[in-house]
């Protein structure tokens, strides 16, 4: 009874503090913004450091860090663009998997696996950027044509980069040191500042592979697209098992796990808090956005965004990427804050990544509040308190939660369709509301009657 109320109290501590942080952002005065921000930051990191929050309590908020940001991703792509996918967990993964391999090259003394990242990421942008220009100007190619010449760039791009990225990398090989021994490169504020590059390189990676992927698939209806996107899942997932011998990556040990994986331990939090705000930041800003607007219209009639003008399969990719994109920060912030140096390909299994769709139907699709909200109360709740609850009863009971998963859904689809919060916004997350500016000549009329 005593961990029941306990558990009760920390998730309605949470809601509050998700709440609080939105308020804060939402304030007009940019100095209460800051210190808000501020606050929010230090109140975890000093209930962390002084224990307040549990081992378990830690690795519960940062895997709620990391849902959210994929759930987000994932509504961003079918609650506001109303493009129903199932390939979200797949590119979870492949954040999570392109960090860690980055940030375990780095600490073994190879910077082969960052450099060949880096400029693979810039160079493909250059090849999608390239053929894209080249595209417009010859009118009519069809899909498969425009994929296949994105995809040879690719190639060579790809190519080009573990080249460059072999003869670079001995050139950091005295400021890396050794396994075991490792140089000034690969410890303190520089690890710090790798992890943070390679967060934003695993998710810029997750992007391109999402466009080359969306590319032909999106051009299938919703229904089709989400079975393709399903069967994406499944293929990354066989991909990680098999990473150490279809993949050339032995480090990553395939399906036993890879081990070693670097965590950014005291600067955790501090890595986790800015990336999930900064993907809330942008993804309301794009929401807000007149691009916004546009996703939200092809959600609601492809037929009349086309006869306004709106490019229907530019728009969809768009929102797949941006939500890939997400979903790509997210796991490479998972790996790197799970405190356990490891990191298994069970955990990126297409059965788990029906997580974050049942997170934004439970919050509420087309609710970035809702969303946020749900996620941590999802982790917190099932599987923070009813996983623990269930445990005591046998040691099979937990597997009895994934009965109460489509249950429990099945009711809110029938007595609450809309979602908890349905389409409800906190703070920052509503969208402004201007006021409607009068013409010199409504006000000189208005004032003439004033006089009269």
């Amino acid at each position: 009874m005593d961990f029941l109320l306990l558990s009760m109290v920390k998730i309605v501590a949470v809601l509050a503090y998700i709440y609080g942080l939105m308020w804060v952002l939402g304030h007009t005065k940019r100095w209460v913004k800051f210190l808000g921000v501020a606050l929010a930051y230090g109140i975890i990191q000093i209930a962390l450091s002084t224990e307040i929050l549990t081992a378990f309590d830690r690795g519960l908020l940062f895997q709620a860090s990391a849902i959210t940001m994929v759930s987000l991703g994932l509504n961003l792509i079918y609650g506001f663009n109303g493009q129903f996918s199932l390939g979200q967990w797949g590119f979870y993964g492949i954040g999570a998997y392109t960090s860690a391999d980055i940030a375990w090259r780095w600490v073994n003394g190879d910077a082969s696996g960052f450099l060949a990242v880096l400029f693979g990421v810039v160079l493909v942008g250059f090849v999608i950027i390239g053929v894209g220009a080249f595209l417009q100007k010859v009118r009519g190619v069809p899909v498969i044509s425009a994929f296949t010449l994105y995809l040879l760039g690719t190639v060579l791009a790809g190519a080009i980069a573990v080249g460059l990225a072999h003869l670079l990398s001995p050139l950091f090989a005295g400021g890396l040191g050794v396994t075991g021994a490792p140089g000034p490169l690969a410890q303190g504020l520089p690890l710090q500042l790798l992890f943070f590059v390679s967060v934003i390189l695993a998710g810029a990676f997750s992007a391109e592979v999402s466009f080359l992927f969306g590319l032909p698939v999106l051009t299938l209806g919703s229904d089709y697209f989400g079975i393709a996107t399903l069967g994406f899942t499944i293929v990354v997932n066989t991909l990680m098992v098999n990473s150490d011998t279809i993949l050339p990556f032995p480090e990553m040990k395939g399906g036993r796990g890879m081990v070693g994986v670097p965590q950014m331990n005291e600067f955790a939090w501090l890595w986790v808090f800015v990336f999930m705000l900064l993907v809330i930041i942008v993804m309301r800003n794009l929401i807000h956005s007149s691009t916004g607007r546009t996703i939200m219209a092809v959600r609601e009639d492809e037929i009349a965004a086309k006869a306004m003008g709106i490019d229907i399969a530019q728009t969809k990719l768009l929102a797949f990427i941006f939500g890939s994109l997400f979903a790509g920060i997210g796991g490479a912030v998972y790996a790197h804050s799970t405190g356990t140096s490891f990191l298994s390909p069970g955990t990126f299994t297409f059965l788990v990544g029906f997580n974050p769709l049942i997170i934004i139907v439970f919050g509420g699709l087309g609710s970035m509040t809702g969303t946020i909200a749900a996620s941590f109360g999802w982790i917190f709740f099932l599987e923070g308190m009813l996983r623990v609850l269930l445990g005591q009863l046998g040691t099979e009971a937990p597997t009895w939660r994934f009965v109460l998963y489509p249950i429990t859904l099945l009711l809110l689809m029938l007595i609450r369709p809309q979602g908890l919060l349905g389409l409800v916004e906190w703070g920052f997350l509503k969208a402004k509301i201007h006021p409607l500016r009068r013409s010199a000549a409504a006000d000189a009329a208005a004032d003439s009657a004033k006089l009269s």
